[in-house]
């Protein structure tokens, strides 16, 4: 009797601790920011590598600290301390060569994801004074010049340079149109699938400009009606909706032509390289190499599996191959970053996965390979420079775990050490002389930890540790993940996932299940990060919540990441389909009568097709601006992984949700922005048609205005609880 009476009381104990706890809600999550992290923004490496500045008070201040120490020194710039300053919090900064000014960025008026036009403006520590960047409207990627005394900027599709020493402005291309010519900056599908944003180039010693040329005058436009909507309100779109129309190359359509051109500072010549009698390619990115005469031109064929790199002779555009790679399958782009030309003028680094797997090489300027500087049954992930002092390589790797990444340093004779020791997902940045490094890390377990190292890997000094996020979560009942993996559709690859129960499980209950993914290929969902978020809610909510990265995602190795490669959603499908059933079949608290997966952009092309396809296990999709058809989607993209729709009929037809429709049994919702610019809302639409006239009952909902994110005002609160409560009617 006495035993009893004491686990009795531990249980009346452990109760009152858990109903003291708070529960989640969504308002933790998407208005009140519980659970927001911080970290250290701004960040710039100052010239001395000794000392560096970040942005602080909600981007009113530039302020200098020691990497010695950690500690701060001066605040270099209080904008509200300025009299009359015309900027009222600054986005951006840059130094000018010798640190003597300032390039603010305010006012940013986003375009599309990564570009935007904004307001710069110059600071001059010596006389205090805050002066536009130009009287002529605003500007975009405005940049100093290597020698730090010009200035040039984007306006209107054409280059500009603004002279700090006469404060000048010349124009330098004139032909720049909207919707047909652009000069220093990407169309619209460069852009978001070659991931840059400025397309000029200054010579290492300032003496020209190269730069991208776009036509694109044969791309067809496609349209998009903006309404009067609100947060914010189109007041003139209120009786009749505007058409904003912009180039987009859909896939087998036609491309921007490229070219590429060199202007000399001095002389105000334009030259145009060489780049071959091809038109229909792709460059991707053009780098200086330390020779200021000398141009590297990235050229890549229409089918992404053919790269090189062209070495041009700026003063007369003259062209000589220095690197050439073929791929079975593709070129990833994640590759075209990570050239880089070393100091001593005689080598360059680059990335490829010819041996299976992403790695490191090192090249002499005639072309050829000196060494792998990285080796092994692993990929790396990113090249953060090299230390011609030290004679050191720095990158990052999966070379533990594809859960996790970690940052090295290696030399030339394989020497490696590792310079991360918190055990999770690891991110950093070098001073400039590569005697300090900021790392951000965090597990499952721990939120983001900002710290400072020294060059030999000894910790100085923590900047931001989160422990008021920490504390805060344990004022609340939140669910953890667990590793896990389960057999792919093959039976015999192993696939990366993580599971996440209820807290007080009931003996013999069974529990919905919500499968979570993304699936696209090269990403990852299953790592061992911070990860909190409303899905922690659906597990206080009574869901079982499973996170699964199919085949074809990152971090273990080319076969695995490319063998989607002329089948987008095939073989995820198939991994999800039957991963779904294999939790069901193994883990006895599932409910597999009533199963649900999400997700959104490839993620929603995967959640309704997995609907569709896996019929007899999936109960309930939500899929959020989806693909429906890969026809749909634009050229870059679509043809990296599937050819065009003439070359892989097969391909593009036999996984489209689109030719699935009248398969549809269980419950589905669509969402989507009508003013998506990169997965268009007619992919829903289309898709709806589809189930219409299949006599298919479904629910969608449609947001104005909404990009490809779907926010502004109070959209994200109401989308969300839009999902919870779809998946409290259908699953629970």
């Amino acid at each position: 009797m006495k035993k009893f009476s004491g686990i009795l009381l531990l249980a009346l104990i452990f109760s009152h601790v858990l109903s003291a706890q708070k529960q989640l809600s969504l308002d933790d999550f998407f208005v009140n920011g519980t659970f927001r992290t911080k970290g250290v923004y701004g960040l710039r490496s100052m010239n001395d590598g000794e000392h560096y500045t970040v942005l602080e008070n909600n981007g009113t201040q530039i302020v200098k600290y020691s990497y010695k120490t950690g500690l701060p020194v001066a605040t270099l710039l209080d904008i509200q301390k300025v009299e009359d300053s015309p900027v009222g919090y600054i986005s951006d900064y840059e130094f000018n060569a010798d640190e003597s000014r300032l390039l603010i960025c305010t006012n940013r008026k986003p375009i599309y994801r990564h570009s935007f036009t904004a307001d710069y403006y110059i600071y001059g520590f010596k006389n205090k004074e805050i002066k536009p960047l130009s009287q002529g409207g605003c500007q975009r990627l405005a940049t100093f010049s290597p020698t730090g005394t010009q200035i040039a900027f984007v306006r209107n599709n054409n280059l500009f340079i603004h002279d700090l020493r006469f404060g000048s402005e010349r124009q330098i291309t004139g032909d720049g149109l909207y919707n047909h010519i652009i000069n220093g900056a990407p169309d619209w599908v460069y852009e978001e699938e070659f991931g840059f944003n400025r397309a000029f180039e200054w010579a290492p010693d300032g003496s020209a400009i190269a730069y991208i040329k776009f036509d694109e005058s044969n791309v067809r436009e496609f349209p998009m009606n903006m309404f009067e909507g609100q947060s914010p309100a189109l007041k003139q779109n209120e009786l009749y909706p505007s058409v904003y129309s912009y180039k987009y190359p859909k896939a087998g359509e036609k491309n921007s032509t490229v070219s590429v051109y060199v202007y000399d500072v001095m002389d105000r010549t334009t030259q145009k390289m060489d780049t071959g009698e091809e038109e229909d390619i792709y460059i991707p990115r053009i780098r200086w190499t330390k020779d200021p005469k000398k141009l590297a031109i990235i050229r890549l064929n229409r089918h992404q599996n053919k790269m090189e790199i062209l070495l041009a002779n700026a003063k007369v555009g003259s062209i000589v191959p220095l690197y050439r790679e073929e791929n079975k399958y593709y070129i990833d782009a994640d590759n075209f970053d990570n050239l880089v030309f070393l100091d001593n003028g005689n080598q360059f680094v680059i990335t490829s996965e010819k041996s299976g797997f992403m790695h490191l090489y090192l090249y002499d300027m005639n072309g050829k390979e000196k060494q792998a500087l990285t080796k092994g049954e692993f990929d790396i992930a990113n090249f953060y420079g090299y230390d011609p002092v030290r004679k050191l390589f720095y990158y990052s790797s999966y070379e533990e775990s594809p859960l996790e990444k970690y940052i090295y340093s290696i030399n030339e004779k394989g020497q490696k050490k590792k310079l991360t020791p918190e055990k999770g997902w690891n991110e950093a940045t070098f001073s400039k002389n590569f005697n300090y490094y900021i790392n951000v890390v965090s597990n499952m377990n721990m939120p983001p930890v900002t710290a400072l190292y020294n060059a030999k890997g000894k910790q100085v000094r923590i900047l931001e540790d989160n422990k008021d996020v920490l504390e805060t979560t344990k004022r609340y009942q939140i669910a953890k993940q667990e590793f896990i993996q389960i057999p792919a559709a093959d039976d015999k690859t192993m696939l990366n996932a993580w599971l996440m129960r209820p807290l007080h499980q009931e003996a013999g209950k069974k529990y919905p299940l919500l499968i979570t993914q993304y699936s696209g290929p090269n990403s990852q969902q299953v790592k061992n990060n911070w990860n909190l978020s409303w899905l922690n809610y659906l597990a206080q909510e009574g869901y079982i919540v499973a996170c699964i990265d199919p085949r074809g995602t990152a971090a273990r190795g080319e076969e695995f990441r490319k063998c989607t490669y002329m089948q987008l959603g095939k073989l995820e499908s198939d991994d999800m389909i039957a991963a779904a059933k294999w939790l069901v079949a193994e883990q006895p608290d599932i409910d597999g009568k009533h199963v649900g997966i999400w997700g959104w952009s490839y993620g929603g092309f995967m959640s309704s097709l997995c609907l569709m396809k896996g019929n007899d296990i999936f109960t309930t999709a939500i899929s959020v601006a989806p693909v429906t058809h890969y026809k749909y989607y634009d050229s870059i993209y679509t043809e990296r992984y599937m050819r065009t729709p003439e070359e892989n009929k097969k391909g593009y037809e036999d996984n489209a949700p689109l030719n699935w429709a009248d398969k549809l049994k269980g419950n589905l919702l669509l969402c989507h922005g009508t003013a998506d610019d990169n997965v268009h809302v007619q992919n829903t639409y289309e898709l709806a048609e589809r189930l219409v006239q299949a006599n298919k009952q479904f629910d969608m909902a449609i947001y104005t205005n909404r990009n490809h994110n779907i926010f502004g005002g109070n959209t994200t609160l109401q989308l969300y609880t839009r999902f919870v409560n779809y998946l409290n009617q259908h699953l629970k």
